[in-house]
């Protein structure tokens, strides 16, 4: 199992272009059993790293997991990646065999953060 936030993996990958890591890097990542991809959609990206994206995905279909999680709805994704082309590419691999679990409700760290101003104010139930 190997867990990366996308934003920092591909910044990751940009780098390892440059100083020879990158096959070395993608081969690594296409044969991990499973990836978890956080913070999916978080922020715009370049068109390398579009391409990288599609690199990660296309070496991974149909033969390992990939977990992705996202603030973004899937039905935004599309735009996010903002190439039609490798947009529809990359989204083909993932999501149409993917099992989706959408979670409803407030998220758990403003549950927390409400839940410490209580405890620090004596305001716990």
């Amino acid at each position: 199992m190997l867990y990366h936030r996308l934003p920092r993996l591909l910044e990751a990958l940009g780098l390892a272009r440059g100083d020879g890591r990158y096959a070395r890097m993608l081969k690594s990542l296409g044969r991990v059993q499973l990836l978890i991809l956080d913070d999916w959609g978080l922020t715009p990206l370049t068109p390398e790293q579009r391409r990288d994206l599609l690199e990660i995905v296309d070496d991974r279909h149909g033969r390992v997991a990939t977990i992705v999680t996202s603030q973004l709805p899937v039905p935004a994704w599309h735009e996010w990646i903002a190439d039609p082309t490798l947009g529809d590419a990359i989204l083909d691999r993932l999501v149409h065999n993917a099992h989706r679990i959408e979670l409803k409700g407030e998220s758990m760290r403003r549950k927390a953060a409400r839940r410490a101003i209580a405890v620090d104010t004596g305001q716990e139930n």
